[in-house]
């Protein structure tokens, strides 16, 4: 069986969850972090899951991060990637039309919530999430609010002429963005009207990987 070491609360971890739902690929989840464990993040006072700073787990990854993936030996870290080779080795049908075109207009989306969107996630989960009310910076996240907006309006204006990110069909290339404007969506701040953004992500709700390891509230404000 396949075996991915993270976390239910990392957003990466749950693109590689979601991607195996959709291929129909059972898995098994080995919980491991250096910030997180079942209480919550360490700076609450709660212990880690480990794993990741351990010899074993650096020999497959040397980074420390997670997700990593086992796929009868085979081993991938970095959730993009993963996600990729899951989908051209078990889905390529179902995941990206076998169209090699059409992932590369997935990857590039993949990518670019890498790039555009998740560095605002990060701040906007450490001050409204992680750390006490006392420590919290409201300039930083009101600064951070007004710099995610044109990144989620360049999204809407895509998503005017197509019902996903790669065209009218579900790819590979939705499951990133859609982990992660999901989670934008939780923190309940100002935000303009984007009825395409909207529409795309009641679409994605309708999908069993979506409501089974992203959509739950707490795998994200823990």
């Amino acid at each position: 069986m396949l075996k991915i070491w993270g976390r239910p609360t990392s957003i990466h971890t749950q693109r590689v969850q979601w991607t195996c739902v959709e291929a129909g690929l059972p898995f098994e989840l080995i919980p491991a972090s250096a910030t997180m464990g079942p209480d919550g993040h360490i700076s609450g006072g709660g212990r880690a899951f480990g794993i990741v700073d351990t010899p074993e787990y650096r020999a497959m990854n040397p980074n420390g991060t997670i997700p990593t993936m086992d796929d009868d030996g085979y081993i991938l870290w970095e959730s993009n990637t993963i996600c990729r080779y899951l989908a051209q080795t078990y889905a390529p049908k179902a995941l990206y039309g076998d169209d090699v075109k059409r992932l590369g207009l997935a990857s590039q989306w993949m990518d670019w919530t890498n790039t555009q969107l998740e560095p605002g996630l990060h701040v906007l989960v450490m001050e409204l999430v992680r750390l006490s009310t006392d420590k919290r910076n409201l300039a930083n996240v009101e600064k951070t609010r007004r710099g995610t907006i044109p990144t989620l309006e360049r999204l809407d204006r895509h998503l005017s002429e197509r019902s996903y990110v790669a065209g009218d069909d579900f790819t590979i290339g939705d499951i990133a963005p859609g982990c992660a404007v999901h989670r934008w969506t939780l923190f309940d701040l100002e935000m303009p009207n984007l009825p395409y953004l909207r529409s795309w992500q009641a679409r994605l709700a309708e999908r069993e990987g979506f409501e089974r390891h992203v959509e739950p509230r707490e795998k994200h404000l823990s």
